[in-house]
């Protein structure tokens, strides 16, 4: 089964940028040379990633002068950009290599006329399956019927449970889709995303990021929302008969057909506690036996192969187009603690107390040239449940070790929306200056991407410890705290005010230039933003 989201004409400039858009010089030569020379010259580009249902399963851009609106505040405190995900299943829904860009070519439209850049993430996977998805957006309806037909299309567990989020691995190189295997239809999309936004890549696109997996990182869905519960250690997904078959063939190789015959019979379900079961338990696991190690590494490597696979043909389609490439990582920090590491190992980072199972990640990004995105940037280990062994501290540092040795760059992200003043702290702290345990500086993060913009977001006191965190995110490393202050009245004779308000299905906000009120939804006024280069004006409303 697959995994569980008339509005009035434009205003003036949002009817522009969805319909007009600008030259390459002119982005090029004009709208970055300001966001250049306005800020962020010394400091770690900041991001905010748009709400999932950005672009909706009917392809259409939601909630568009709200959307303007609010990037247009965004930009004017200085955030750099934001990210956004294109849905395969959305962009070609309609049948094989139909792709419909309409509603992406506005949204980049709108981006370039505000001056700020975007990360895209081509989205492969589904969302609806993992904690803290909104909407549902399914893989292409014709790629699932074919699931229908041939389930072992899909990642599936040792009591056959099917996933729908994203196309099991082990079909990779098989033409079970309309005569195309999924690699292809993967390369198929991005080239077409290259033809159509050639214009933008460099100068507005400047980042595109490949989903490799699940949540789009490169891992196995072993904690889908429907059956995991944190901290649970998740299950291996190996039992379709193409991964079965690889797992076979591997074993064989080994001398040991034994051990080709499934995943671990000892290694609990998707809640258990790595002490409840035989394989991951701390002494005398079989995780730390020869067939432990053989079913481990086979199962990471399939995973590693599979990003290479999928970022060689990422890389050949977007070289020379100005655009970093970048791959994202799972930040599976619970039971980090313990000996065995069980909820990686799940997810297919085989990484233990005894080995280090992210320099082979890194060496295959290396080979690429592309960027890492991580995350738990915000995580202290003393806010997780001691009884989970959790580490997110240690894990983004072992992670950015890692990366270092292999001169992979490293950009990062909140793992959950929190807008406090101890998670903003921490984030400036792991931005820069990080050092290792040896005293030896880690390189500063290249960006981080705030997840994610939400009414909240924009709630008076919450908006202006954001700013606060904006500025701080500029001073280059100096740590410091992120305080709220007193509002400012700030006047300004041609400035945009923007009101906020809020509405239990998402973002509201109400536009007001030269006097004249356009409401752009429902709810009632909560705060108001006035647009300007550096200043906000915070005014409470009954």
């Amino acid at each position: 089964m697959p995994c569980r989201g008339k509005q009035e004409d434009h205003a003036e400039g949002v009817k522009k940028a969805a319909s007009s858009p600008l030259p390459p010089h002119q982005i090029d030569d004009k709208l970055f040379t300001m966001l250049k020379a306005s800020r962020r010259v010394r400091g770690v580009p900041l991001y905010v990633m748009l709400p999932l249902d950005t672009v909706t399963v009917a392809n259409t851009l939601s909630h568009v002068k709200a959307l303007h609106a609010a990037l247009r505040a965004l930009r004017s405190v200085g955030v750099d950009g934001v990210m956004v995900d294109v849905w395969w299943g959305i962009v070609e829904a309609a049948g094989p290599t139909m792709y419909n860009w309409s509603a992406y070519k506005a949204l980049v439209r709108m981006v370039a006329s505000v001056g700020m850049r975007l990360q895209v993430v081509m989205s492969f996977h589904a969302c609806g399956c993992n904690v803290g998805d909104s909407c549902v957006v399914s893989l292409p309806p014709w790629v699932l019927s074919v699931a229908e037909d041939i389930p072992d299309v899909l990642y599936t567990d040792r009591h056959g449970n099917r996933n729908t989020e994203y196309l099991s691995l082990g079909v990779d190189e098989v033409d079970l889709f309309y005569g195309r295997t999924p690699l292809e239809m993967y390369r198929d999309m991005m080239q077409s995303f290259k033809e159509n936004f050639h214009e933008y890549l460099g100068t507005v696109i400047t980042e595109v990021e490949v989903s490799l997996g699940p949540a789009g990182e490169l891992r196995y869905p072993s904690y889908p929302r429907e059956f995991w519960r944190f901290p649970g250690i998740g299950e291996f997904q190996c039992y379709d008969k193409f991964m079965l078959a690889h797992l076979k063939a591997a074993a064989e190789r080994e001398g040991r057909s034994e051990w080709g015959h499934g995943g671990p019979h000892d290694a609990g379900d998707f809640n258990k506690w790595p002490e409840e079961t035989g394989f991951f338990k701390s002494e005398h696991g079989s995780w730390n036996t020869p067939y432990g190690h053989f079913f481990l590494k086979w199962y990471s490597e399939m995973l590693i192969e599979h990003g290479d696979r999928v970022l060689s043909l990422a890389s050949e389609i977007l070289s020379n187009t100005g655009t970093v490439l970048a791959a994202k990582l799972p930040g599976i920090h619970w039971w980090y603690k313990s000996r065995s590491h069980a909820a990686e190992l799940t997810a297919g980072i085989y990484n233990t107390r005894d080995r280090d199972g992210y320099k082979p990640v890194m060496n295959m990004l290396a080979k690429h040239g592309a960027l890492l995105n991580f995350t738990c940037a915000e995580m202290r280990d003393s806010e997780q449940p001691a009884e989970a062994m959790c580490g997110p501290e240690g894990l983004l540092m072992q992670v950015r070790q890692a990366a270092s040795e292999h001169s992979v760059a490293v950009a990062a992200e909140n793992a959950l929306m929190r807008l406090d003043r101890s998670a903003y702290d921490q984030i400036i702290r792991n931005s820069y200056h990080s050092y290792l345990p040896s005293g030896d500086p880690l390189p500063n993060l290249v960006s981080f991407t705030f997840l994610r913009m939400h009414e909240a977001l924009f709630e008076p006191s919450e908006w202006k410890n954001f700013v606060h965190f904006v500025t701080a995110m500029d001073a280059e490393g100096e740590h410091a705290p992120v305080r709220t202050t007193q509002s400012r009245d700030v006047r300004s004779e041609s400035g945009v005010e923007v009101d906020i308000g809020s509405e239990d299905n998402g973002l509201t906000i109400f536009y007001n230039k030269q006097n004249q009120q356009q409401e752009l939804g429902g709810g009632s006024w909560t705060s108001r933003i006035r647009l300007e280069s550096s200043s906000a004006l915070f005014e409470k409303r009954p």
